[in-house]
């Protein structure tokens, strides 16, 4: 499916043929108002969409493989656009990354740059994304991690959450642990998604990281999904309870959403 196209209309005409770019892309999120461009505000998008503007000397479109939210992460986002031939031939794939980096970076950068079919989207050519979310575990604070990870100091099973959290692999429908967007004519849209792997580890003393795979993901459903496994994991809920929290799909029986800082997108199979 081609989903991007660069809009010419009332725009420069663009000189010879299109090529499809691909980028993998990380960025810290901290300061930025999520992915997805938002006119007025600091997006990821935004910047990227305005340094490659500047780099390749026409309009670009750019589509993303995942739209985090403000003060989400990313290791492995993954977006796509429409380049003009001349430009990409003349700039070179490495020179592009370079000019964007140095635009862009610290706090964006791209990892790799490469061509790609007309047919690849981002978005709708990925068959699975993986997020991981870091949370330090231990009385004291460490402040290294502070942009990129949930402090909790209260000591937390890690036996609790893995078995809580092997209950929602598997077709689900996570209304409980999504925000619920609502479609044209306030027709609700489905929240049905299909996860295929969950995992808690423990690499480091007092550090946990918890990555989930899925085919996609809906709003809020990693951070709200995490929220009710430390609850879990706290004591304060019974792990068996995630089965009864899934077949709710009630938003309210889940417990408080988990901070945006310690989510990352950290991976788009295509």
């Amino acid at each position: 499916m081609t989903d991007t196209h660069i809009q010419n209309s009332g725009r420069a005409a663009l000189a010879g043929s299109l090529v499809r770019v691909r980028l993998l892309i990380a960025y810290d999120g901290t300061d930025f108002h999520g992915f997805a461009d938002q006119p007025g505000l600091r997006t990821v998008a935004g910047r990227l969409i305005a340094a490659l503007e500047r780099v390749l000397g026409h309009p670009v479109d750019l589509v993303g493989a995942g739209r985090t939210d403000r003060g989400v992460h990313a290791w492995g986002q993954v977006v796509s656009f429409d380049a003009s031939r001349e430009s990409v031939q003349r700039i070179g794939l490495d020179g592009l990354s370079r000019r964007l980096n140095h635009l862009c970076g610290p706090d964006i950068v791209v990892r790799e740059a490469a061509e790609a079919s007309a047919e690849f989207s981002a978005r709708f050519s990925a068959r699975a994304r993986r997020y991981r979310y870091t949370i330090v575990n231990r009385p004291i604070a460490d402040p290294f991690r502070r942009r990129f990870a949930w402090w909790i100091a209260d000591p937390l099973s890690v036996r609790a959450m893995q078995a809580a959290a092997d209950a929602v692999v598997g077709e689900h429908d996570f209304s409980s642990f999504c925000r619920r967007p609502r479609g044209q004519h306030s027709v609700e849209v489905p929240l049905v998604r299909r996860v295929l792997e969950t995992d808690w580890s423990q690499p480091d003393e007092g550090l946990l990281l918890f990555e989930i795979e899925a085919t996609a993901f809906c709003h809020q459903m990693v951070r709200s999904i995490v929220g009710t496994l430390v609850a879990m994991g706290r004591g304060d809920r019974r792990a068996g309870e995630m089965l009864a929290i899934l077949g709710a799909r009630d938003r309210a029986v889940a417990a408080q959403i988990a901070p945006p800082h310690g989510l990352c997108l950290w991976n788009v199979q295509y």
